[in-house]
C-alpha cells in the first residue's frame, strides 16, 4: 500500500508539471494560422448568433470540419468570456485527459508503476506538447480517440467489463463527428480476434455475449447522432439548397474523397517515418531498443502487445494509404504506443546506451538554442534579421524571441549538467517542461502580433479611420477575426473574380466611405494603381488597402489566376 501511494503521488506530481507547463502563456497570445483563426471565427459566429449546428466562416457555411470542436470553443467562451483563453482551453483540457487515460490504462494492464513510465513517456515526446498548446481540433481527437481505447481494452484484454465497452464505442462516434477519422479505435478488434485463436489453445476464453456486443454498433451510431441527429432534423426541415451542400460536402468530399483522391498535403507512402522520427522524440530514439523487445512479446503471443501494437500498425497503414498526409493524422496512434512501451522502459532507461542517447537529446537542444539565441541576440549571424524581415517582426519582438531562446538553452544545459550526476531521463522530462513553458510564455507571444495579423489589422483601422466601411477580397481568416469593426466579406471560397464584382458593386454605393483590404496578388486591373495603399505584409503575404475612389467605374474584372480557396 505504501508503494502504491508513492507511484500515485509521484504521477499527481508529474500532471502538475505537465499542466504548470502546457497552462503556461495561456491568455496571452491571439489564434494564429493556420487553423487557429478558423475555428475561432466559427465558434465566435455560434456565440454571437445563437446558431450552433452549423459552422461559418464569414458568410459562407464552414464544411471541412464538423462543429464538435467548435461547440468546446464556444462552450468554454460562455463560461469564461475570453478569447484567448478559450480557444486554448479545450486542447489543453484534452491534454490532461489523454495523459490520464494513458496512465489508467497502463495500470491496469502492467501496474501503477509502470503506468508512470507511459504518462512520462507520452509527455516528453514533442507532438503531445505542440498540440496540445495549439487551438486546433487534433487534441480532442486524440482525447475521444483514447478514451476509445481505454475503454475497449478494458473490456477486451482486462474485462468483462461491459460499460466500458459500450462507452468505448460512444467515444468512437463522437470522435468521428468530432473529425473523420474517429472511428478508428474500433479496428482494435482486429488484433483482438486473432489474439482469441492462440489464447484459445492455451486458455480458457469467456464466450461471446452477442446481444451485449450488438450494443457496440448502436453505442458508436449514438456517439455520431450527438450532431449528426440535429444536421438530420435540420435537413428535413430545411429545404435551404445551401444547408444541403454543406453536408453533402462534408459527409463524402471532406471523408471519403478526401482520403481516396486526396487534392492537397499529397505525400510519399514512407512520410510518417520521418514524422515519427523527428516528431516523437525523444522517444523515436527509443525505438531499435523496444522494437526487437516487442518482436519478442509479439513471438511469446502475448495478448496484451499484439492488440496494442496490431492497432497501431493498422493505423499507420490506414493513414499511409491515403495520398493526402498530414503530421497529425498519426497522433492518435502515440498514447497507445507508450502504452506498449511502458512495461519495457524500467529496464531499457538502466542501458548507458539509452542515458546517453537521451543526454544527446537534452544536450542537442539545448545547445541550438544557446548558439541561436546567443548569435540573434549579438547579431553574429543574420538568421534573426533575416526572420524579422520575412515575417515583418518588430526589432523589439525579435529581441525578446532570441532572448527566450537564450534562456531556454541555458536552463537545458544546466539540466544536463544536473542530469549527467542524477538521472537522464528525468532530465528529459524537466527539459520537456522547460520547452513548453519557453514556448508559452516567451516564444510565441513574441512572435504573436505578426502571426495572428493582429499588428497588421491595427494598422488598417488606423488608415481608413473609426468611421470607414471594409471590405475584404482574397482574405485569410484571421484577418477577419483580427479587424477592429464589422467586416463584408464577398466569400471565402469564391473565385476572386466573383469577389471582385460582388465588392465593387457594395464599394459604388458609397465610395467616400469604403475602403477594400485586398492580397496584393489578387488586385484587380480595373482598380487605378495610383490610389492603392500598401499597408503592409502578414504571414509571409503582401496586403494593400484599396480606397473606393479607385474603383474604375464600369470597369469589370477579369477571370484571375486563382482557385479561391487554393490559391492561398
Amino acid at each position: 500500500m505504501k508503494s502504491l501511494l508513492h507511484h500515485e503521488k509521484i504521477f499527481i506530481l508529474l500532471s502538475l508539471l505537465v499542466a504548470l507547463s502546457l497552462g503556461a502563456g495561456i491568455g496571452i497570445r491571439d489564434p494564429s494560422p493556420p487553423d487557429e483563426p478558423r475555428f475561432v471565427l466559427s465558434a465566435k459566429h455560434m456565440v454571437e448568433s445563437g446558431d450552433w449546428l452549423v459552422p461559418h466562416r464569414g458568410r459562407e457555411f464552414y464544411a471541412e470540419k464538423p462543429p464538435v470542436f467548435m461547440w468546446l470553443q464556444a462552450t468554454a467562451y460562455t463560461i469564461y468570456p475570453n478569447w484567448k483563453i478559450a480557444f486554448l482551453l479545450p486542447s489543453l483540457l484534452a491534454a490532461m485527459g489523454v495523459l490520464w487515460l494513458t496512465y489508467d490504462l497502463a495500470r491496469r494492464l502492467w501496474g501503477t508503476q509502470t503506468a508512470i513510465y507511459s504518462a512520462a513517456a507520452l509527455w516528453v515526446c514533442i507532438q503531445f506538447g505542440l498540440q496540445a498548446k495549439r487551438g486546433q481540433i487534433d487534441m480532442v481527437l486524440v482525447f475521444m480517440s483514447t478514451l476509445s481505447l481505454w475503454g475497449l481494452l478494458r473490456h477486451l484484454l482486462r474485462g468483462p467489463a461491459w460499460g466500458p465497452l459500450w462507452l468505448g464505442a460512444f467515444a468512437a462516434g463522437v470522435g468521428t463527428v468530432t473529425k473523420g477519422v474517429g472511428f478508428l479505435p474500433l479496428l482494435v478488434f482486429l488484433p483482438w480476434l486473432v489474439t482469441r485463436r492462440f489464447t484459445a489453445a492455451q486458455h480458457s476464453v469467456q464466450p461471446v455475449s452477442f446481444w451485449r456486443y450488438g450494443v457496440v454498433p448502436i453505442a458508436f451510431v449514438a456517439g455520431c447522432g450527438v450532431w449528426l441527429g440535429p444536421l438530420a432534423i435540420a435537413l428535413i426541415a430545411d429545404p435551404d439548397p445551401a444547408l444541403r451542400a454543406y453536408a453533402g460536402e462534408l459527409l463524402f468530399k471532406q471523408t471519403s474523397e478526401r482520403y481516396v483522391n486526396a487534392w492537397h498535403h499529397i505525400k510519399p507512402v514512407w512520410y510518417y517515418v520521418q514524422v515519427i522520427m523527428t516528431l516523437w522524440l525523444p522517444g523515436a530514439l527509443l525505438l531499435p531498443w523496444l522494437a526487437s523487445r516487442w518482436w519478442q512479446q509479439i513471438r511469446a503471443k502475448h495478448s496484451d502487445h499484439w492488440v496494442l501494437l496490431g492497432w497501431c500498425l493498422l493505423v499507420l497503414i490506414f493513414f499511409s494509404a491515403s495520398p493526402g498526409k498530414r503530421e497529425v493524422y498519426i497522433f492518435p496512434m502515440l498514447p497507445a504506443l507508450c502504452i506498449a512501451a511502458a512495461p519495457l522502459l524500467p529496464e531499457l532507461l538502466q542501458r548507458r546506451g539509452v542515458q546517453w542517447m537521451l543526454s544527446a537529446y537534452v544536450g542537442i537542444f539545448s545547445t541550438a538554442f544557446f548558439i541561436l539565441g546567443l548569435s540573434g541576440f549579438f547579431e553574429l549571424n543574420p538568421w534573426a534579421q533575416s526572420l524579422a524581415d520575412q515575417r515583418d517582426i518588430p526589432a523589439t519582438a525579435m529581441r525578446s524571441f532570441v532572448l527566450w531562446l537564450l534562456a531556454a538553452g541555458i536552463v537545458g544545459l544546466l539540466l544536463l549538467g544536473w542530469g549527467r550526476l542524477k538521472d537522464s531521463s528525468m532530465t528529459v522530462v524537466l527539459f520537456t517542461a522547460v520547452l513548453w513553458t519557453t514556448y508559452g510564455l516567451g516564444l510565441t507571444p513574441s512572435l504573436d502580433a505578426t502571426s495572428s495579423a493582429k499588428a497588421l489589422m491595427m494598422r488598417v483601422g488606423v488608415r481608413i479611420g473609426p468611421q470607414a466601411e471594409l471590405g475584404m477580397i482574397a482574405w485569410r481568416e484571421q484577418n477577419l477575426l483580427q479587424a477592429d469593426r464589422p467586416v463584408v466579406d464577398f466569400g471565402f471560397k469564391q473565385s476572386w473574380q466573383s469577389q471582385w464584382d460582388q465588392a465593387s458593386r457594395w464599394v459604388i454605393e458609397s465610395p467616400q466611405h469604403r475602403w477594400l483590404f485586398v492580397l496584393e496578388e489578387a488586385l484587380s486591373p480595373c482598380v487605378n494603381q495610383a490610389q492603392v495603399i500598401a499597408i503592409g505584409q502578414s504571414n509571409r503575404r503582401d496586403w494593400v488597402l484599396v480606397p473606393g475612389s479607385a474603383i474604375v467605374a464600369g470597369c469589370k474584372t477579369p477571370k484571375l489566376a486563382d482557385t479561391g480557396e487554393d490559391a492561398l
